[in-house]
């Protein structure tokens, strides 16, 4: 961490402008990041938007000592892995904390345009999108030609997709089901809220305006007592029936046991009880798309050679699960 004051010259500066200024070596990358992280406070108090700062302000910037010099620095689009390709798409392994677009408070670097300049194929399409902070499989259609029949995919049910995560608590409950590929799953069900403002909300009982959602889990992992005053920590794979805003995230903290280091549906005081592997702060919350499973394609689609396959990446969780580190008693 450190910190500045705001100068004559950095007065009614957005705090990135005001923040690369005072250290001219970090990237405005990194800064979005640790907004969205409230890793950076205004006279004490944190914020997660760009917001305006005035002269005499103090600003305390919480990001690794290393980021400040320029030094050991993590690239985001070095780090994207192709998982697999064809003649019309690339499969992709996110990272977290890399946008798979531009938008606002995303910063200057997103996977779309990361593909478009080193890929080779400046009209690729993003077929689908997953959250900044999720990381994993992401389908991208090399041009607007296969875009539509990519799509397709999606619309008409041939795709499935499911995540991992790492989930504070053991989830249960749910009816037994079997899959596509014959793994045998959990299914609950509840009902989704989604404001005018973005925010999401879970009902176990339908109310106005409320939109179905259905997942299937499975708990391929339980870590006894590693979590904060002893609770057990799980590995659950999932798979969405339906595919609604921050789903999983929201329909599993609403069951109680929600994604560890989420801070949107987790609880602060909880995630800040874990570590990552080198001892510091779980930037991310610990949920990667990590496999796609192709059903029957019809033979007029473009991607018909995908038919009934199946690709896998394994997630990259950041989470110490040493009971020795992680178990403070």
């Amino acid at each position: 961490m450190k910190k500045y004051l705001v100068t004559a010259a950095m007065d009614g500066k957005h705090v990135v402008k005001a923040s690369q200024m005072a250290f001219p070596a970090l990237q405005a990358s990194d800064l979005y990041r640790a907004l969205k992280h409230k890793d950076i406070r205004v006279d004490g108090r944190k914020i997660s938007n760009d917001i305006a700062v005035n002269e005499g302000s103090e600003v305390e910037v919480w990001l690794p000592d290393s980021l400040f010099e320029g030094e050991n620095r993590s690239v985001p689009e070095l780090s994207f892995k192709k998982v697999a390709e064809t003649d019309g798409l690339l499969l992709v392994n996110k990272p977290q904390g890399l946008p798979v677009h531009s938008g606002k408070n995303t910063g200057d670097l997103n996977l779309i345009d990361i593909i478009r300049k080193k890929s080779g194929y400046p009209e690729a399409e993003l077929v689908h999108r997953i959250d900044m902070n999720t990381g994993g499989i992401v389908m991208v259609a090399k041009n607007k030609t296969f875009l539509e029949d990519a799509i397709k995919l999606f619309s008409d049910n041939l795709l499935i997709k499911r995540y991992r995560a790492l989930m504070l608590g053991v989830p249960k409950g749910g009816e037994p089901v079997i899959c596509e590929d014959e793994a045998v799953m959990l299914e609950v069900s509840a009902y989704l809220e989604k404001t005018s403002g973005g925010k999401v909300y879970i009902h176990d009982e339908k109310q106005p305006g409320d939109l179905p959602i259905a997942t299937r889990y499975r708990v391929l992992n339980v870590y006894k007592g590693i979590g904060p005053g002893g609770e057990d920590v799980s590995d659950v794979e999932l798979e969405l029936v339906t595919g609604r805003t921050h789903q999983i995230r929201a329909q599993f903290a609403h069951m109680g046991t929600p994604v560890i280091a989420d801070g949107n549906y987790g609880r602060n005081n909880k995630n800040s009880f874990f570590k990552n592997k080198e001892g510091g702060k779980v930037r991310y919350q610990q949920l990667f798309a990590t496999t796609l499973l192709l059903r029957k394609i019809p033979g007029d689609n473009l991607h018909r050679e995908l038919s009934g396959r199946k690709f896998s990446i394994e997630p990259a969780f950041d989470v110490d699960l040493s009971r020795k580190k992680n178990n403070r008693r």
